[in-house]
Protein backbone atom coordinates (compact mmCIF):
# COMPACT_ATOMS: atom_id res chain seq x y z
CA UNK A 1 0.00 0.00 0.00
CA UNK A 2 1.50 3.79 -1.11
CA UNK A 3 2.15 5.66 2.56
CA UNK A 4 -0.07 8.54 3.28
CA UNK A 5 1.86 11.55 3.26
CA UNK A 6 1.90 13.40 6.94
CA UNK A 7 2.01 16.75 7.53
CA UNK A 8 3.05 17.66 11.04
CA UNK A 9 3.08 21.37 12.51
CA UNK A 10 5.35 22.01 15.43
CA UNK A 11 4.16 25.00 16.62
CA UNK A 12 7.26 24.73 19.90
CA UNK A 13 6.46 27.74 22.40
CA UNK A 14 3.87 29.65 20.58
CA UNK A 15 -0.18 29.99 20.56
CA UNK A 16 -1.96 29.81 23.78
CA UNK A 17 -5.63 28.95 23.91
CA UNK A 18 -7.22 31.70 21.96
CA UNK A 19 -4.58 32.25 19.31
CA UNK A 20 -4.76 28.18 18.75
CA UNK A 21 -8.60 28.08 18.40
CA UNK A 22 -8.46 31.08 16.29
CA UNK A 23 -5.68 29.35 13.78
CA UNK A 24 -8.24 26.32 13.83
CA UNK A 25 -11.27 28.10 12.92
CA UNK A 26 -9.18 29.80 9.68
CA UNK A 27 -6.99 26.91 8.64
CA UNK A 28 -10.13 24.20 8.84
CA UNK A 29 -12.18 26.63 6.21
CA UNK A 30 -9.07 26.98 3.93
CA UNK A 31 -8.51 23.10 4.44
CA UNK A 32 -12.22 22.49 3.19
CA UNK A 33 -13.14 19.16 5.33
CA UNK A 34 -11.07 17.24 2.90
CA UNK A 35 -7.34 16.54 2.20
CA UNK A 36 -4.90 13.89 0.55
CA UNK A 37 -2.28 14.39 3.51
CA UNK A 38 -2.80 13.48 7.56
CA UNK A 39 -2.83 16.58 9.22
CA UNK A 40 -1.32 16.58 12.73
CA UNK A 41 -1.09 19.78 14.76
CA UNK A 42 1.79 20.16 17.63
CA UNK A 43 0.81 22.79 20.79
CA UNK A 44 1.96 23.38 24.12
CA UNK A 45 0.79 21.33 26.61
CA UNK A 46 -1.06 24.22 28.11
CA UNK A 47 -2.85 24.77 24.59
CA UNK A 48 -3.55 20.94 23.71
CA UNK A 49 -7.23 20.82 25.89
CA UNK A 50 -8.34 24.12 23.51
CA UNK A 51 -6.84 22.79 19.97
CA UNK A 52 -8.50 19.36 21.17
CA UNK A 53 -11.83 21.31 21.00
CA UNK A 54 -11.59 23.34 18.44
CA UNK A 55 -10.87 20.06 16.22
CA UNK A 56 -14.15 18.40 17.78
CA UNK A 57 -15.56 18.59 14.12
CA UNK A 58 -12.98 18.39 12.14
CA UNK A 59 -12.88 15.30 9.50
CA UNK A 60 -8.83 15.85 8.73
CA UNK A 61 -6.85 16.81 11.79
CA UNK A 62 -5.31 15.23 14.31
CA UNK A 63 -3.24 16.48 17.70
CA UNK A 64 0.05 15.97 18.69
CA UNK A 65 2.10 16.93 21.83
CA UNK A 66 5.28 18.16 21.85
CA UNK A 67 7.18 15.36 24.63
CA UNK A 68 6.10 13.60 27.58
CA UNK A 69 7.76 11.70 29.87
CA UNK A 70 8.21 8.07 30.36
CA UNK A 71 7.09 7.33 33.69
CA UNK A 72 3.08 6.96 34.17
CA UNK A 73 3.45 8.77 37.38
CA UNK A 74 5.80 10.06 40.18
CA UNK A 75 7.85 13.28 41.34
CA UNK A 76 9.13 14.24 37.97
CA UNK A 77 8.24 18.03 38.27
CA UNK A 78 6.66 19.83 35.62
CA UNK A 79 6.53 16.89 33.22
CA UNK A 80 3.71 15.16 31.56
CA UNK A 81 3.00 11.48 31.64
CA UNK A 82 1.31 9.87 28.32
CA UNK A 83 -1.61 8.85 30.47
CA UNK A 84 -2.56 12.67 31.05
CA UNK A 85 -1.93 13.57 27.13
CA UNK A 86 -4.40 9.99 26.80
CA UNK A 87 -6.75 12.08 28.86
CA UNK A 88 -6.89 15.13 26.59
CA UNK A 89 -7.01 12.89 23.53
CA UNK A 90 -3.75 13.28 21.65
CA UNK A 91 -2.95 10.98 18.62
CA UNK A 92 0.80 11.68 18.24
CA UNK A 93 4.03 12.81 20.41
CA UNK A 94 6.63 14.16 18.83
CA UNK A 95 10.43 13.14 20.90
CA UNK A 96 13.81 13.26 20.58
CA UNK A 97 13.47 17.04 18.62
CA UNK A 98 16.82 18.18 18.31
CA UNK A 99 16.00 20.99 20.14
CA UNK A 100 15.35 18.78 23.33
CA UNK A 101 18.48 17.25 22.31
CA UNK A 102 20.94 20.15 22.59
CA UNK A 103 18.88 22.31 24.99
CA UNK A 104 17.63 19.57 27.37
CA UNK A 105 20.12 17.35 27.16
CA UNK A 106 18.35 14.12 26.22
CA UNK A 107 19.91 11.34 24.71
CA UNK A 108 19.42 8.52 22.76
CA UNK A 109 18.53 6.18 25.77
CA UNK A 110 15.99 8.81 26.99
CA UNK A 111 14.51 9.09 24.00
CA UNK A 112 14.09 4.70 23.56
CA UNK A 113 12.53 4.96 26.83
CA UNK A 114 9.67 7.29 25.84
CA UNK A 115 9.16 5.05 22.58
CA UNK A 116 8.99 2.19 24.34
CA UNK A 117 5.87 3.83 26.80
CA UNK A 118 4.31 5.20 23.98
CA UNK A 119 4.04 2.07 21.94
CA UNK A 120 2.95 -0.07 25.44
CA UNK A 121 0.23 3.17 25.99
CA UNK A 122 -0.61 2.71 22.13
CA UNK A 123 -0.03 6.32 21.33
CA UNK A 124 1.76 7.08 18.03
CA UNK A 125 5.24 8.40 18.60
CA UNK A 126 6.98 10.33 16.01
CA UNK A 127 10.94 9.87 16.49
CA UNK A 128 12.78 12.62 15.69
CA UNK A 129 16.97 12.24 14.08
CA UNK A 130 19.21 14.87 12.53
CA UNK A 131 23.05 15.59 12.29
CA UNK A 132 24.40 18.92 12.49
CA UNK A 133 26.48 20.74 9.97
CA UNK A 134 30.11 19.47 11.77
CA UNK A 135 28.59 16.21 11.41
CA UNK A 136 27.56 16.41 8.10
CA UNK A 137 30.70 17.99 6.82
CA UNK A 138 33.16 15.32 8.64
CA UNK A 139 31.26 12.66 7.14
CA UNK A 140 29.65 11.28 10.06
CA UNK A 141 26.21 11.40 8.48
CA UNK A 142 25.32 8.05 8.44
CA UNK A 143 26.97 6.76 11.67
CA UNK A 144 24.98 9.40 13.49
CA UNK A 145 21.77 8.69 11.68
CA UNK A 146 22.22 4.92 12.66
CA UNK A 147 23.45 5.14 15.88
CA UNK A 148 20.04 7.58 16.52
CA UNK A 149 17.79 4.88 15.34
CA UNK A 150 19.58 2.02 16.51
CA UNK A 151 19.62 3.06 20.16
CA UNK A 152 16.44 5.46 19.96
CA UNK A 153 14.03 2.00 18.51
CA UNK A 154 16.11 -0.30 20.10
CA UNK A 155 14.01 -3.13 21.76
CA UNK A 156 10.41 -1.87 19.85
CA UNK A 157 8.78 -4.25 18.25
CA UNK A 158 8.38 -4.86 14.28
CA UNK A 159 4.33 -5.11 14.78
CA UNK A 160 4.04 -1.48 16.10
CA UNK A 161 6.39 0.18 13.90
CA UNK A 162 4.39 0.94 11.20
CA UNK A 163 2.28 3.31 13.67
CA UNK A 164 5.62 5.41 14.21
CA UNK A 165 6.84 8.18 12.30
CA UNK A 166 10.50 9.01 11.28
CA UNK A 167 11.00 12.48 11.46
CA UNK A 168 14.71 13.52 9.48
CA UNK A 169 15.48 17.09 10.06
CA UNK A 170 18.81 18.03 9.48
CA UNK A 171 19.84 20.39 12.80
CA UNK A 172 21.62 22.80 10.24
CA UNK A 173 18.25 23.14 8.42
CA UNK A 174 16.02 24.00 11.50
CA UNK A 175 15.04 27.49 11.72
CA UNK A 176 17.77 28.62 9.64
CA UNK A 177 15.84 29.11 6.37
CA UNK A 178 18.48 26.33 4.65
CA UNK A 179 17.19 23.44 3.24
CA UNK A 180 18.44 20.21 2.64
CA UNK A 181 18.37 19.78 -2.13
CA UNK A 182 15.54 17.51 -2.58
CA UNK A 183 18.27 14.95 -3.90
CA UNK A 184 20.25 15.10 -0.21
CA UNK A 185 17.08 14.67 1.66
CA UNK A 186 16.12 11.87 -0.63
CA UNK A 187 19.60 10.52 -0.03
CA UNK A 188 19.36 10.70 3.87
CA UNK A 189 15.58 9.17 3.39
CA UNK A 190 16.56 6.14 1.89
CA UNK A 191 19.43 5.76 4.12
CA UNK A 192 17.26 5.86 7.09
CA UNK A 193 14.34 3.37 5.40
CA UNK A 194 17.92 0.94 4.43
CA UNK A 195 18.50 0.75 8.56
CA UNK A 196 14.72 0.69 9.53
CA UNK A 197 14.79 -2.75 7.12
CA UNK A 198 17.94 -4.01 8.80
CA UNK A 199 15.88 -3.41 12.29
CA UNK A 200 12.94 -4.32 11.55
CA UNK A 201 12.94 -6.37 8.18
CA UNK A 202 12.39 -4.40 4.25
CA UNK A 203 8.44 -5.39 4.80
CA UNK A 204 8.15 -3.04 7.86
CA UNK A 205 10.52 -0.70 6.56
CA UNK A 206 8.61 -0.40 3.38
CA UNK A 207 5.37 1.07 5.69
CA UNK A 208 7.05 3.35 8.15
CA UNK A 209 6.75 6.99 7.04
CA UNK A 210 9.57 9.28 7.31
CA UNK A 211 9.44 13.01 7.42
CA UNK A 212 11.05 15.27 6.25
CA UNK A 213 11.72 18.77 8.51
CA UNK A 214 13.95 22.00 8.34
CA UNK A 215 12.84 25.49 6.45
CA UNK A 216 9.92 23.62 4.79
CA UNK A 217 7.94 26.30 3.14
CA UNK A 218 4.69 26.09 0.48
CA UNK A 219 7.67 26.95 -1.87
CA UNK A 220 9.89 23.89 -1.52
CA UNK A 221 6.85 20.76 0.01
CA UNK A 222 6.10 19.83 -3.42
CA UNK A 223 9.61 19.28 -4.84
CA UNK A 224 10.87 17.57 -1.25
CA UNK A 225 7.60 15.51 -1.49
CA UNK A 226 8.23 13.94 -5.10
CA UNK A 227 11.18 11.84 -3.50
CA UNK A 228 10.75 8.33 -2.99
CA UNK A 229 11.18 7.87 0.29
CA UNK A 230 9.89 11.72 1.67
CA UNK A 231 6.28 10.69 3.10
CA UNK A 232 5.53 14.32 4.84
CA UNK A 233 6.65 17.04 6.66
CA UNK A 234 7.85 18.59 10.35
CA UNK A 235 6.87 21.95 9.64
CA UNK A 236 8.40 24.99 12.28
CA UNK A 237 7.98 28.17 11.54
CA UNK A 238 5.58 28.12 8.24
CA UNK A 239 2.81 26.26 10.46
CA UNK A 240 2.17 29.47 12.43
CA UNK A 241 0.23 30.95 9.93
CA UNK A 242 -3.37 29.19 8.96
CA UNK A 243 -2.61 30.55 5.49
CA UNK A 244 1.34 29.30 4.89
CA UNK A 245 0.50 25.54 6.62
CA UNK A 246 -2.50 24.94 4.18
CA UNK A 247 -0.68 25.54 1.24
CA UNK A 248 2.23 23.08 2.28
CA UNK A 249 -0.87 20.55 3.07
CA UNK A 250 -2.17 21.10 -0.25
CA UNK A 251 1.39 20.96 -1.78
CA UNK A 252 2.09 17.62 0.16
CA UNK A 253 -0.76 16.08 -1.87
Amino acid sequence: MPRKPIIAANWKMHKGPADAAAFIEEFENLIGGSSSVEIVLSPTFVTLPAAKAALANSETTQLAAQNCHFEDKGAFTGEISIGMLQEIGVDYVIIGHSERRTLFGEDDAMINAKAKALHAAGVKPIVCIGETLEERESGQLESVLRRQLEVGLKELSADKMPATVIAYEPVWAIGTGKTASPADAQQAHAFVRKVLGELFGEEVAAQIRIQYGGSVKPANTAELMAQPDIDGALVGGASLEPGSFSEICKNAG
